[in-house]
């Protein structure tokens, strides 16, 4: 009677170690995402900026001939 008590016991830990690993994955990869989310906002403000940029240096050469 020993040893079955003993697999479910063994058992039940690795379910447990398994659950709060995938928490853990759960938790990194939500902050990962927001961290994607921002960067990606960041990126596209910088183009827009680059784009205006672009712009107006194209509009001042035309200026100029």
């Amino acid at each position: 009677m020993l040893w079955p008590m003993l697999a479910v016991a063994l058992g039940f830990c690795g379910i447990a170690v398994l659950g709060v690993l995938a928490v853990r994955v759960f938790l990194e990869v939500r902050r990962l995402g927001h961290q994607v989310a921002r960067t990606s906002e960041r990126v596209t403000r910088a183009a827009e900026d680059l784009e205006r940029a672009a712009g107006r240096l194209a509009a001042s050469g035309e200026a100029l001939r």
